[in-house]
């Protein structure tokens, strides 16, 4: 065990005749306590007797007078016990330590220096902290320790607290966005019998009674679209998805996904929506629309900046590219701007390679990057200009270099999509394990009909990481994907 955590060492591994309550009548939260008298003068009695509890943290004792800060989810605020007036002062003093949960009776007042305390009458243990906390309550800095044991990161470092309850805030106003815009809320299946939808790699699991093997989900975007299909026009998810893919900064191989489906509409539909929504969840983050991340201030304010992939490229390296220019001169560029292309690569395959390596990290304000080539995007709808064949309706938003949503006009023939997923069933063939596999049931829920559709997916763990600053993803996620612990 990393000895930041190591277990507390004395005499208090013995006392066995401590009684823990089932149960505490009337707690307080602090926050609204200290919120009710924050004006209140020093050396002041206000009368008011409450109960609270939490975890003990700065204890000190100066003679018959004892100081400690009682901390719970809502704030802190200071004990203040006396020997004269406090039941058991002695055993208090002598048996607590830092990280004990107790909960304390007294009347609100504030001392002689102005600080908000409550007077202890009464107190009782809730639970004994049989390990330490870290270094005296100064924080945990130990990567491993602090995502492993995440219980004791979030009381050692106050700031991870903060930034999983903005993750909240930010998802309940996802929700709420959605759920006023008449979007219903619905949950598809975390094992499937086929796993697409995206192009990755899945877990794979076995189900004992069916005698089959199923894959947790990539993607609940087929089955999203079987609902679209079965007449529940607008729905969306909110869940876990699973790719077996490596750990980095901006991947964790569980994730939280929002999908969203809308009858009626498209791509450019989308964007309005995807608008929305990020900026009303910067305003609950941050409550503002410009953000710091990474040290550079982020402007959200609708509109976002919109420009075609090949318009980006073009940018990226002083001259006008063109998916028809054909793969061998597309190849020969990357080959002179040092991006790497496989030899089954088509011109569409290449464009994106160039387009991921020279232009997405650069990307820093908020862009609707379009016309995507139908070579990388299997599901999305082909575009409606017939100047723009070879492309398809999709955007993807990027902020500070990351994807951080994407979005198409839904592909709703059935033929088509046929012939897109036989496309990757080839590339699977030729080694690519990321390539979708045929769905006929899917399929044959296309030749139900489904109307036109617009359909958006953001990754919420990354959209934290952008609207808390957090350096990694894993700051974002309670309990990150680590290496099994060394016994």
């Amino acid at each position: 065990m990393n000895d930041e955590t190591e277990s507390v060492n004395d005499e208090r591994e013995s006392l066995t005749d401590e009684v823990i309550p089932y149960e505490v009548a009337a707690v307080e939260p602090i926050g609204p306590v200290r919120a009710s008298f924050e004006h209140l003068g020093a050396d002041s009695k206000t009368g008011r007797v409450v109960t609270i509890a939490g975890r003990l943290m700065r204890f000190r004792r100066q003679g018959k007078l004892a100081f400690g800060d009682l901390v719970d989810s809502s704030g802190k605020i200071q004990l203040l016990l006396r020997r004269e007036t406090t039941e058991d002062f002695e055993r208090f003093v002598h048996q607590r330590v830092l990280g004990d949960w107790v909960s304390v009776t007294g009347e609100v007042m504030t001392s002689r220096s102005g600080e908000l305390s409550v007077e202890v009458a009464a107190w009782q243990l809730l639970a004994r902290a049989r390990r330490n906390f870290g270094d005296k309550w100064r924080g945990i800095t130990d990567p491993d320790t602090r995502y492993r044991q995440r219980y004791v990161d979030l009381w050692a470092n106050p700031e991870v607290r903060e930034r999983l309850l903005t993750r909240s805030r930010i998802i309940a106003q996802v929700r709420s966005d959605l759920t006023d815009r008449g979007f219903i809320e619905v949950e598809t299946p975390i094992l499937q019998p086929v796993a697409s939808g995206a192009i990755a790699k899945p877990f794979v699991t076995h189900h004992n009674a069916l005698d089959a093997d199923f894959f947790l989900r990539i993607a609940p975007e087929l089955y999203l679209k079987r609902l679209v299909v079965g007449g529940f026009e607008r729905v969306f998810e909110l869940g876990r998805d699973f790719r077996n893919e490596g750990l980095s900064p901006r991947h964790n191989p569980e994730f939280t996904m929002l999908e969203v489906y809308q009858a009626y509409t498209d791509v450019y539909g989308m964007i309005d929506l995807t608008e929305a929504l990020i900026s009303h969840a910067a305003m609950s983050a941050q409550g503002s629309l410009r953000i710091t991340c990474q040290s550079q201030v982020i402007d959200l304010t609708p509109p976002f900046r919109r420009a075609t992939m090949e318009e980006l490229v073009s940018e990226s390296i002083g001259q006008t590219i063109r998916l028809e220019q054909g793969r061998e001169e597309l190849a020969r560029l990357a080959a002179d701007h040092a991006v790497k292309v496989d030899e089954g690569d088509g011109p569409g395959r290449i464009l994106f390679s160039l387009y991921e390596e020279l232009v997405e990290p650069t990307l820093v304000e908020p862009t609707f990057v379009l016309d995507f080539p139908k070579e990388v995007s299997p599901l999305a709808r082909d575009h409606r200009d017939p100047a723009k064949a070879g492309r398809v309706e999709q955007f993807d938003l990027v902020i500070m270099g990351r994807e951080v949503g994407t979005a198409y006009s839904e592909l709703n023939d059935p033929d088509e999509q046929r012939r897109r997923f036989l496309q990757q069933a080839q590339a699977r063939l030729q080694g690519d394990d990321e390539a979708m596999v045929l769905d006929e049931d899917f399929l044959r829920a296309l030749e139900h009909g489904m109307p036109p559709t617009g359909g958006l997916g953001i990754g919420i763990d990354r959209l934290v990481v952008l609207l808390t600053d957090a350096p990694h993803i894993k700051e974002v996620i309670a309990f990150p994907a680590l290496r099994p612990e060394s016994s």
